[in-house]
């Protein structure tokens, strides 16, 4: 008789993380690009990134730390004497990893009389329920950025145009004279840290809402007009000028936040209709962002604990759980690498 081996049936705990894994990828946008990290355990619970000023910057502000300055006449050497050393000046972001998770429960009776499989479906829901809680630390963080455009004002009280072409070259002069480098690989969507190349550019992440707008500006080519270049993401809608395109029904709006103006009369998108939902679009550089990211089977502790498990505190087995948790942080590492414009969008009433 042959001995029940563990490479003869796979763990169940193995196919369960998984399944978590695979549905918590699903709804990840933003997570494509930053520094991703995989925090080992036993290293405590903050990470450090750091960067390095270039020569003449300073880390007054995100324009200032990213705009180096050098003159060529304090850099000629006199005859026979060793000029006076320089030093590098590091800047270091903090940021301090939380736990998140979430649980269900289910009962034996449920699980033995009732007619669909209700631990497979919690499975799923767990799966996707975090991969929505990973973008939400991520958007959180990202539009948090410092560096902030608002469409047709100076606050995002005064907002009063959609995205339009001078718009987005505005915050492309202001990324270029940041130094900011355009993207040029992305992480695959796995449970690896794998990156694949792309043609280089900036990314740009919105909510479906900005759709229409973005598909109106003058030059824009659709994924489905690339030819031989491939989309980054099967949520991309196209290019414009240097610019791509990503858009997600997760990255939702600041509800009739332009309150100095007019959303009906403006033709602007209003969750009340009297002022404008403001949107933010987040325009990603390379290295803009750090995430210690969900990916790999170790980044995510699923629990499955099926009905008939008897202890102390369940003596007769009636109750089972299912649920995950994980530690997550995101921060932007340099405000001048990523800009946030702030936009309203065309409420499409005549349409």
């Amino acid at each position: 008789m042959a001995i029940q081996t563990y490479t003869l049936n796979a763990g169940r705990i193995n196919k369960f993380k998984g399944e978590i894994l695979a549905h918590a990828q699903h709804v990840e946008v933003l997570g494509i690009t930053g520094q991703n990290r995989k925090m080992p355990k036993m290293n405590g619970d903050t990470v450090v990134y750091r960067r390095w000023l270039p020569y003449g910057a300073t880390s007054s502000t995100a324009a200032t730390q990213n705009r180096p300055a050098a003159t060529a006449a304090s850099h000629i050497l006199d005859e026979g004497s060793t000029p006076t050393a320089d030093s590098l000046t590091p800047v270091d972001v903090s940021v301090t990893l939380q736990q998140y998770g979430c649980l269900y429960g289910v009962t034996d009776k449920t699980v033995d009389q009732y007619e669909d499989d209700i631990p497979q479906e919690m499975k799923r829901q767990v799966g996707e329920r975090m991969g929505l809680v990973r973008e939400m630390i991520r958007y959180g963080a990202m539009k948090a950025c410092t560096n902030v455009f608002y469409a047709g004002g100076t606050t995002r009280a005064t907002v009063a145009a959609k995205i339009t072409i001078p718009f987005i070259r505005k915050i492309t002069r202001n990324l270029l004279s940041n130094h900011a480098k355009m993207i040029t690989q992305i992480l695959s969507p796995s449970a690896n840290f794998n990156t694949a190349p792309i043609e280089a550019s900036y990314l740009v992440f919105c909510h479906t809402d900005c759709e229409n707008d973005i598909r109106e500006l003058p030059g824009f080519v659709s994924v489905a007009e690339y030819g031989q270049r491939k989309p980054v993401h099967e949520m991309e809608l196209g290019s414009a000028d240097r610019f791509r395109f990503i858009v997600s029904p997760e990255l939702a709006a600041y509800a009739d936040a332009a309150t100095s103006g007019d959303a009906v009369g403006s033709g602007f998108l209003s969750t009340t209709g009297t002022y404008a939902d403001v949107y933010p679009i987040i325009v990603v550089a390379e290295d803009a962002w750090g995430d210690v990211a969900l990916r790999g089977v170790d980044s995510v502790d699923p629990t499955w604990i099926p009905p008939g498990e008897k202890d102390k505190n369940d003596p007769l087995g009636q109750r089972g759980y299912v649920g995950a948790k994980f530690y997550s942080a995101a921060k932007v590492l340099n405000d001048g690498w990523m800009a946030i414009g702030e936009v309203a969008v065309d409420s499409l009433a005549g349409a």
